[in-house]
């Protein structure tokens, strides 16, 4: 009887140990294939103003590879958006926008609400103390938006602009580069386009800097506006009119998002452009 009692417990016993180790087996098994699926799957959050057309914008559909937005019953349109589609294809994971104030755009990342920054953001020095930054994904130059007939419209250096009244966006480098203008009236800094746009129909500006996206923008949705394309234009450097995707420093990805960047010739980046000056909305 004891011995039978004592078979019966080896026998136990060893099912046990058995089990465990399949299971253990099991576990490292599983923790390599969630590796493999972080890898290639998953989403990739990028944050955007959702409100600097062209670069990007919000609309009520999907018309135009639109991609609703986070939490939203809106959608996101623009360069951007389009770029940012082929960055999430090419790491093999699900596009998420999130929409967020442009001063609220560095936190998210550094608190990683978001895992990208696709926001017409320019690596300048200042920004890549605190991120880092892909190669650029577009390249422009600063104008000056103006109205129509005013005298101001055959300008052809920004000394030209000495007595305006002009200003452009908030925390933007656009917005220091007024200072390079002598004797201008340097007006407060602006929220958005939308908000310069009416206070140059409103005769309350001159003039306000913006990329040439902007310009042509601007121009395409009221007749009353053109832009001043400089013969000696602003002193700056090439970071402050690129655009790039902004990274937690160190991020592992930022090689991989360069490589897929690198695969976009620059015509289809001008093509992509092109149809999303084309396609914002005509309030925006």
């Amino acid at each position: 009887m004891k011995r039978k009692w004592l078979l019966f417990m080896l026998t136990a016993m060893t099912a046990i140990l058995l089990a465990a180790c399949g299971a253990g087996d099991k576990k490292e098994n599983n923790t390599a294939g969630d590796a493999v699926s972080e890898e290639t799957g998953g989403e990739f959050r990028i944050g955007m103003e959702a409100g600097y057309p062209p670069f990007n914008w919000t609309q009520q559909d999907d018309a135009n590879g639109a991609v609703k937005i986070a939490d939203n019953a809106e959608y996101a349109g623009g360069y951007d958006v389009q770029m940012a589609k082929k960055i999430a294809d090419g790491l093999g994971k699900k596009l998420v926008i999130v929409k967020l104030e442009w001063d609220g755009l560095v936190p998210a990342l550094q608190s990683k609400k978001i895992d990208a920054i696709v926001a017409g953001m320019s690596p300048t020095e200042e920004r890549k103390q605190t991120i880092d930054f892909t190669e650029n994904y577009y390249t422009s130059d600063f104008v000056m938006v103006i109205q129509k007939g005013s005298k101001f419209e055959n300008a052809k250096s920004i000394q030209d602009f000495s007595d305006a009244k002009v200003t452009s966006q908030l925390n933007t480098s656009n917005y220091n580069v007024i200072d390079q203008i002598k004797g201008v009236k340097k007006q407060t800094a602006m929220e958005n386009f939308a908000a310069m746009r009416v206070a140059l129909e409103a005769g309350k500006i001159d003039g306000y800097v913006a990329e040439r996206p902007e310009g042509i923008s601007a121009a395409a949705a009221n007749d009353k506006f053109t832009f001043v394309s400089f013969e000696e234009g602003f002193d700056t450097d090439i970071s402050n009119t690129s655009i790039a995707v902004g990274l937690r420093k160190g991020d592992a990805s930022l090689d991989k998002i360069n490589e897929i960047l690198k695969g976009i010739s620059e015509d289809d980046r001008q093509k992509i452009m092109e149809e999303a000056i084309l396609q914002q909305p005509a309030a925006q």
